[in-house]
């Protein structure tokens, strides 16, 4: 069972019907670039390599939290893929990640990324579960955090998520912010413990592209001299920029902008579950989201209280696939604007 519905932004696309991640990675830089390909997979194939990764039982050794290694990616996708099948078929709602594969290469790009922060919690030389930090920007991001099914329950999901936040209180960051599955109780109450505030309700909303005209708007790919701006929109809606993941997504060609009247009034990383968009207002918003050709992932993440972005979002063919919830500790200021979240904040 996952604690928490959060993930990564703004390094990977995935199309739709997309069962699997080719991960092209160039050490020298540290750039990552996930791309969406189809795998062919039997179910009997699927069960065979979950089968390979599965580990003794839990034997109640204390519990050890340390930073990930990329060679921790393949038991950890194994975990990760039916932590989130588990909580979600539970609760009638669809995974988060298609098969083993695909959470096995998210895991592994972030296990090997220079800006994220990964745990492990081991026992007995067991691994049990693990979670990440972004910290590309002031703010961090956490997630994702999962669990292995079968050691539920008995504090790792505590430990993991103390070490992210000793972490980001050691580099000073402004805040640390998550999303939560909001049918997932028990989440939400140890986040709270640990100091997290509820701050906005989400629904991730999927449907086919909307494809409508946006009159008074202009949509091209994001280039590196737009990053200012961008970074200032931000800044002006949540109080902060998220400089490091933008910089990234426009660096990969996943980043779009909006312009109006001569400026950009709206970006995004990547129009779909891990991205985040930013505009002046609803109509700003609307034109990215109109002109997008998939929504990325599960969906994008429309704030539920904006009930003007909601209804269109509704009336234009979308659909709730599940509701979620943006929890924050430290800084944190209401919206200025339009805004959707990606799976980390």
């Amino acid at each position: 069972m996952s604690d928490s519905r959060t993930g990564v932004a703004g390094n990977f696309s995935m199309r739709a019907g997309a069962a699997s991640l080719v991960r092209d990675s160039t050490p020298a830089s540290g750039n990552i670039a996930l791309i969406c390909d189809t795998l062919p997979s039997s179910k009997l194939n699927r069960e065979m390599f979950v089968a390979t990764l599965r580990q003794p039982a839990f034997d109640s050794s204390p519990i050890a939290v340390r930073q990930a290694r990329p060679e921790d990616a393949e038991i950890c996708g194994r975990i990760c893929y039916e932590a989130f099948t588990k909580i979600s078929t539970d609760h009638a709602f669809p995974p988060d990640f298609p098969s083993v594969e695909v959470a096995t290469a998210v895991l592994s790009m972030m296990f090997a990324h220079p800006g994220f922060y990964c745990v492990v919690a081991e026992s007995g030389g067991q691994i049990l579960g693990s979670n990440c930090l972004d910290e590309r920007s002031a703010i961090a991001g956490v997630g994702p955090i999962t669990i292995d099914p079968e050691v539920q329950n008995k504090g790792v999901g505590h430990a993991l998520m103390e070490a992210v936040l000793t972490r980001s209180g050691e580099r000073g960051c402004q805040g640390t912010r998550l999303l939560q599955a909001a049918f997932h109780n028990r989440s939400l109450s140890l986040y709270t413990k640990l100091g997290f505030d509820t701050r906005e309700p989400m629904s991730a909303m999927q449907g086919p592209p909307i494809k409508a005209p946006t009159p008074g708007h202009s949509i091209r790919p994001a280039r590196i001299s737009d990053l200012e701006e961008c970074n200032r929109l931000c800044r002006l809606v949540h109080g902060h920029d998220r400089n490091g993941e933008l910089r990234e997504a426009i660096e990969q060609g996943t980043a779009v902008v909006a312009e109006r009247e001569g400026r950009i009034a709206a970006y995004a990383t990547m129009i779909g579950f891990f991205g985040h968009m930013v505009g002046e207002s609803n109509a700003d918003v609307q034109a990215l989201i109109a002109n997008a050709d998939a929504f990325l992932g599960p969906g994008i993440l429309v704030p539920t209280r904006n009930a003007g972005l909601f209804r269109w979002c509704l009336q234009n063919g979308l659909r709730v696939v599940q509701p979620m919830t943006l929890m924050t500790i430290g800084l944190y200021n209401e919206p200025a604007g339009a805004y959707l979240p990606s799976i980390l904040y």
